[in-house]
């Protein structure tokens, strides 16, 4: 894979690691009453959540994927799908007078198995989290050729950057903890929603813009 893949799946993996919301919480509180394994074991069951959307959004989707590849309304599709889950994002207000520790409280005696199925089921009811997999098949799939083993390297490279990231989160949960308050966690998210959504604008443009204009392409995918 070229260095500039790997170096986006990378950043990809660590962004998605702080999108401020139940797992994100969970994952600290575990971490906190419960010890790094526990909240290990979580965080696997969150990664298998992900790792089932990916492959819900990419086989449901290849078909489509095969037949419309060249076409510019697969930047429309794409760019539309990161608007909108930005949209979302930004006007979700379930997470603003969310206390740490308080909503998340896990019993006295650690089950694993509870912990990774609550992990799983926490991050698989998110149907947002399978429209963001959705909107990432749809860009990726393109910008590789749907070319399957360099799909699986790219997607393998944002969860093991994402799983990294959550583990530097576990050792430092209590930090974390301490300093990220409802309020500033709620700015965190709307600042996520707006990235997300500038994202979505830029792909709907390059769909816009015609291929034999190179410079205005090459901007977008800078700011891509």
């Amino acid at each position: 894979m070229p260095f500039n893949e790997i170096k986006d799946a990378i950043l990809i993996g660590f962004f998605l690691a702080f999108m401020i919301g139940p797992v994100f919480f969970m994952l600290i509180q575990t971490s906190v009453l419960k010890g790094f394994r526990a909240a290990f074991i979580f965080d696997i069951g969150v990664i298998l959540g992900d790792i089932t959307f990916i492959l819900i959004a990419y086989f449901g989707s290849k078909s489509l994927l095969e037949e419309i590849k060249d076409d510019p309304r697969l930047f429309y599709i794409g760019g539309l799908i990161l608007l909108i889950y930005g949209l979302i994002t930004y006007l979700d207000k379930s997470q603003k007078n969310i206390i740490p520790g308080k909503d998340f409280i896990l019993p006295e005696k650690i089950n694993y198995i509870k912990l990774f199925l609550k992990g799983f089921l926490l991050n698989f009811i998110n149907v947002g989290v399978l429209a963001f997999w959705l909107g990432m098949i749809v860009i990726v799939g393109s910008n590789l050729q749907m070319n399957p083993t360099k799909i699986f390297n790219y997607f393998t490279i944002i969860l093991v950057s994402y799983l990294i990231t959550d583990i530097g989160k576990i050792l430092v949960a209590k930090q974390l903890k301490k300093k990220l308050t409802p309020k500033i966690a709620y700015k965190v998210k709307r600042i996520m929603g707006i990235v997300l959504m500038v994202f979505g604008v830029f792909l709907i443009l390059k769909g816009f813009v015609p291929k034999e204009n190179e410079f205005f392409n090459n901007v977008i995918e800078k700011v891509e």
